[in-house]
């Protein structure tokens, strides 16, 4: 088992940065792929940003690319995962989740992500 927990959302205008942090603890030797996904209201989950075990692989979603960037670190027993915001737009605004795949696969799919944290709220003003 891993569990995961988000902070680091809030309220920032539009062209402004925020930096979300994930910490995981547990079986986190298992996990092969790190990621974040974001749900607006009345919306789908969509993905966000992906890194490999070890950080030597990133994917990122159309939308945020050049803009977002991914990161991976340890400590002791916990793996944390960052997602670094920086000129942000309203339509950036949802509860984003960090998640993490056991799957031996580069995945984008949120099926194939078994752990999921609470997720952490970003709203976007313009």
């Amino acid at each position: 088992q891993v569990q995961l927990v988000e902070s680091g959302g809030g309220l920032v205008q539009a062209g402004g940065s925020l930096r979300l942090s994930c910490a995981a603890s547990g079986r986190t030797f298992t996990m092969y792929t790190w990621a974040w996904f974001r749900q607006a209201p009345g919306k789908e989950r969509e993905f966000v940003a992906r890194i490999s075990w070890n950080g030597a692989n990133t994917y990122y979603a159309d939308s945020v690319k050049g803009r977002f960037t991914i990161s991976r670190d340890n400590a002791k027993d916990t793996v944390y995962v960052s997602l670094q915001m920086n000129s942000l737009k309203p339509g950036d605004t949802a509860v984003y989740y960090c998640a993490a795949s056991a799957r031996s696969v580069r995945t984008q799919t949120l099926d194939d992500y078994a752990y999921w944290g609470q997720g952490t709220q970003v709203t976007v003003s313009s």
